[in-house]
C-alpha cells in the first residue's frame, strides 16, 4: 500500500499533476493526459511509456470517486 506521505510527494512525470490512488493504480488529475500508472509489489511504476491513457469517461468516474474536480 502506498503511504499518504509518499502519495503527497509523487506527481505525474509527464505533467507534474497530482495523483490519486485508485486500487493498484495512481491516476493523474490532469484532464488532458489522463495517465494511469500501475503499482507492482507496492512500487509505483512511474514510467510514461509504461502508463496507459484512460478514456475521458473512465477518468471522470475515477476523479468523481475521489472528490476531484474534472471540469
Amino acid at each position: 500500500m502506498i503511504s499518504k506521505e509518499l502519495l503527497d510527494i509523487l506527481c505525474c512525470p509527464e505533467t507534474k499533476a497530482d495523483l490519486v490512488l485508485d486500487g493498484n493504480f495512481l491516476v493523474s488529475v490532469d484532464k488532458n493526459t489522463r495517465r494511469r500508472y500501475r503499482i507492482e509489489d507496492d512500487i509505483p511504476i512511474m514510467l510514461i511509456e509504461e502508463s496507459e491513457q484512460l478514456d475521458l469517461e473512465t477518468w471522470k468516474e475515477i476523479m468523481k470517486k475521489h472528490g476531484k474536480s474534472f471540469d
